[in-house]
């Protein structure tokens, strides 16, 4: 949910930025640094560790004005390392998530949709974490509606080269 909440401010400040555009313009294209650390239940050997680290994203919002709708397209790419508190090792980070928003400028109605693709790659077999994720949130008036339409997260085997 929190980073359903992210997504929406980040829409919502690429909107509120464009509201005299006439035609798609970039809002943003920047890099951000971030720290993270998470727990990977994929790591040391299945029994998980906390991993950490800092991961750059690539961050491009486009936006659209035409009468009274904006539209908004947005996509994040992270790139980095974390390494594990325990062992060591050092994973890859990697993914893309992007997604649109569309809000009418008449009575607030405002929809999120996103895809994310989320990976950890590891040293080795059975250690790399894939997070697949689609939602679509719609906020009409006081009410939220969000919807997970897929949500996955698993532990992959390396694939052979």
């Amino acid at each position: 949910m929190k980073r359903i909440l992210v997504l929406l401010a980040i829409a919502t400040v690429g909107t509120a930025a464009s509201v005299s555009a006439a035609q798609a313009e970039v809002i943003t294209n920047d890099m951000a640094s971030i720290s993270f650390a998470g727990f990977v239940s994929c790591a040391n050997g299945g029994a998980g560790e906390i991993l950490s680290g800092r991961i750059d994203v690539h961050n491009v919002v486009t936006s659209t004005v035409n009468d009274n709708h904006t539209s908004d397209r947005f996509q994040f790419q992270p790139h980095g390392t974390m390494v594990g508190a325990i062992t060591g090792d050092v994973y890859r980070v990697t993914g893309v998530t992007q997604g649109t928003s569309t809000e009418s400028l008449q009575d607030g109605h405002h929809t999120l949709t996103y895809v994310n693709n989320f990976r950890l790659i590891g040293p080795g077999p059975g250690n790399n974490l894939l997070v697949h994720e689609t939602a679509h949130m719609t906020i009409d008036g006081d009410d939220v509606v969000v919807k997970h339409d897929n949500l996955s997260i698993e532990c992959t085997q390396r694939r052979p080269r």
